[in-house]
């Protein structure tokens, strides 16, 4: 029987992937749309911190950047030293309206510069590789009346935990006939787990109805390649997901992937360019599905790397791994228009081992802030299983009164 129920199930997930990808699991609770939300982003391959939130201000960052000081257009002004790169225009505009908290200069305890291992630490929330299986969401989850919906094929390691995670991705394959339904659903009739989880997909179906757009988008990234497929199928998970946060989720999570820029990283139509430009438009995209029924006003949004770069360019013209970068947090219910950082410098002997933006704030004091303050988990829950260790971090002010 078990062995006919896990085939049963993957043939399950297949019928039903043009709605959505989606795990099985028990529906929980049903929960008030008054409940804050929050969004984790992940820019998986390291950003340039010094790219995307340029320090034009320090007296060393024309040297100590040499061909990368210089930006498609004028840096757009923040307060302080600080810039926005020129392809960041509708993070800027996030900014002026006190909707976009920057922070620079932070990072994670691990400094060995592994991609693999650095991902892990940011998503276990530990202060080293393998220190948790789980991750530092998916433990604040259970006790709340919070779900949680990550936009990929499966639970990112950030989800992962004791309570059950939706997931969704789009889909080239065609929608399912009514006929095929039909069949499921009386072939499902006697395995209540089997039922209730396509009962669960069909009521996600109505509730987050694809639109002839939303389908379209997702399937042209899956047969285009280039910049524009890559932006619009972003833009597309956005969207989603700020349909999933003004529905049934309270939590929801996607990435970005393609930061790790070892050469070229100047070229206007490059690689970490267009990033910054999918970047924008993804969190544009995300604000603007937030905004009808004040949504938006209960939203906050973490936007964060494993590792920034190394200060100087290399010898292709790009950056190498490094720690410290920047980050942002942005959303109706963050006290924005403000950079928070404390900034250690850019001349060599200011740099950590001589090459890398220093970290001054521990990232983990961001996530710490915003799951006490924001989602309300105790600090107690926070002190024992979400981010042990993190007690004695810094309170961060993140948000609105």
């Amino acid at each position: 029987m078990n062995t006919r129920r896990h085939l049963l199930q993957a043939a399950l997930a297949g019928a039903i992937a043009p709605w959505a990808r989606l795990a099985v699991a028990a529906a929980p609770p049903a929960t008030g749309h008054d409940l804050p939300r929050f969004a984790f982003v992940i820019l998986r391959g390291g950003m340039d911190g010094l790219s995307a939130v340029p320090a034009i201000g320090d007296p060393a960052f024309a040297e100590a950047r040499g061909p990368l000081a210089g930006f498609v257009g004028e840096a757009l002004p923040l307060h302080g030293p600080f810039a926005l790169n020129p392809l960041l225009p509708q993070l800027h505009t996030m900014y002026g309206r006190g909707e976009l908290a920057v922070l620079h200069a932070t990072g994670l305890p691990y400094r060995e510069r592994s991609h693999f291992d650095a991902q892990q630490v940011l998503e276990s929330g530990g202060t080293r590789p393998f220190e948790f299986n789980t991750g530092w969401l998916g433990r604040a989850l259970p006790g709340t009346a919070m779900r949680a919906v990550a936009l990929e094929t499966a639970v990112p390691l950030v989800l992962r935990g004791p309570s059950e995670v939706d997931t969704w991705a789009p889909s080239v394959l065609p929608e399912p006939s009514a006929d095929l339904v039909a069949r499921l659903e009386a072939l499902y009739r006697g395995d209540p787990v089997l039922a209730q989880a396509l009962a669960r997909a069909r009521g996600l179906r109505g509730e987050m109805a694809m639109s002839t757009g939303d389908a379209a988008s997702g399937g042209m990234a899956g047969r285009a390649g280039g910049a524009n497929a890559a932006r619009g199928n972003a833009v597309t998970l956005a969207r989603k997901a700020a349909e999933f946060l003004q529905g049934s989720a309270q939590v929801a999570v996607l990435e970005l992937g393609g930061w790790d820029s070892h050469a070229n990283q100047a070229l206007p139509q490059g690689a970490a360019s267009n990033n910054l430009r999918t970047l924008d438009a993804t969190l544009a995209a995300l604000r603007e599905g937030l905004l009808p029924g004040g949504a938006w006003a209960r939203t906050a949004v973490l936007v964060a790397t494993e590792f920034g770069r190394e200060v100087a360019v290399n010898g292709t013209q790009g950056t190498d791994h490094g720690s410290g970068g920047a980050a942002f947090v942005l959303g109706g219910a963050v006290r924005g228009g403000r950079v928070l950082a404390d900034w250690p410098g850019l001349a060599k002997h200011e740099r950590f081992e001589g090459r890398d933006l220093r970290i001054t704030t521990d990232l983990r004091a961001v996530m710490r802030t915003l799951l006490h303050e924001h989602l309300r988990v105790a600090r107690a829950t926070l002190d024992a299983s979400v981010l042990p260790g993190s007690a004695g971090l810094p309170r961060l002010d993140l948000l609105r009164g």
